[in-house]
């Protein structure tokens, strides 16, 4: 296939671009790096199966190839980048998701967008399950990425609906893995960046509030196991293994052998207490489960910002 991504030279959309190249596909990576990395994409620019467009899908997006995929990955994902960046933010879930729709309708072509489990906002209910629609507060300052995702989603079911064009929703819970950003801003590249520094780790709260991590490569399988099915509702890949904050950095000061002292820092606003997918779905409809421990995903990780820092 002929596979356009959005975002392509971002933590989630490189790996993407390595996992459908290794599959045989042509990939035609759009991103302007406002928050994605060159570096990224590197050893791909001389791939003849890679071709790059620096662009902001935010406006008109223009492919003269034939294409068979759109993958919609452009968006800040990280608390830090979307309140950095809160109008753009916006803008690429609203327009973006508008243009790349576009583009899939126009050629005919599958579309897959990159939701979330901030959908689910600061949820009620345990395990989140596809069917739970959220606890979000659409004015608060996590709203900007926890409602250009929701309406992303919303205009996604509305091309399937009114142009029939063949849409997928994964809703993404906590990845990590190699290739994030040492100043992420999220849990795992905060704690191990500062670990290896021999920093204080900075914990927000008590550290009571949960997450469930899964690696990139298992994230990616489920991705394509969902781009490759004819599911159209939203479907969660995560790893429902469900920790504290406060236990993972404790892990990863036992990974790293870091002497760093652990500190609590100030919940921020609208915070989500608790994260945890229902994987049900992708089990039975994709055959789909999350394959590498933990430990193993942090040690890898913990490689990689070794070279990074």
């Amino acid at each position: 296939m002929n596979v356009v991504i959005t975002g392509g030279a971002g933590f989630l959309g490189s790996h993407l671009c390595d996992y459908l190249i290794e599959k045989g596909h042509f990939i035609i990576c759009v991103d302007n790096f406002i928050t994605g990395n060159e570096k990224n994409i590197e050893h791909l620019r001389e791939n003849k199966s890679f071709k790059f467009i620096n662009h902001n899908v935010s406006q008109y997006i223009d492919i003269g190839d034939d294409v068979d995929a759109v993958l919609h990955f452009a968006s800040p994902a990280s608390p830090v980048d979307y309140l950095t960046f809160p109008i753009q933010t916006l803008k690429v879930g609203s327009l973006g998701t508008l243009h790349s729709l576009g583009v899939a309708k126009s050629k005919k072509a599958k579309f897959l967008l990159a939701s979330t489990s901030e959908v689910y906002g600061d949820p009620q209910v345990r395990p989140q399950t596809e069917d739970y629609w959220g606890h979000v507060n659409p004015v608060g300052p996590r709203g900007v990425y926890d409602e250009a995702k929701r309406f992303a989603e919303a205009m996604t079911m509305a091309y399937l609906r009114y142009h029939d064009v063949d849409t997928k929703i994964v809703r993404i819970f906590n990845t990590y893995g190699t290739r994030m950003r040492v100043n992420d801003g999220r849990a795992v590249p905060n704690f191990l960046s500062q670990a290896i520094k021999g920093e204080d780790i900075t914990v927000y709260g008590e550290g009571e509030q949960t997450r469930s991590f899964c690696y990139v490569s298992d994230l990616v399988d489920g991705i394509y196991r969902l781009l490759m099915s004819e599911l159209h509702d939203p479907v969660n890949i995560g790893n429902p293994e469900e920790l504290t904050v406060m236990e993972l950095a404790k892990e990863i000061i036992e990974i790293t052998g870091s002497k760093s002292k652990i500190v609590c820092k100030e919940l921020p606003t609208d915070d989500p207490k608790v994260r945890q997918p229902d994987i049900t779905r992708a089990k039975n409809l994709l055959g789909w489960s999350p394959k590498v421990d933990r430990a193993d995903g942090l040690r890898r990780t913990l490689e990689y910002f070794k070279s990074a820092i």
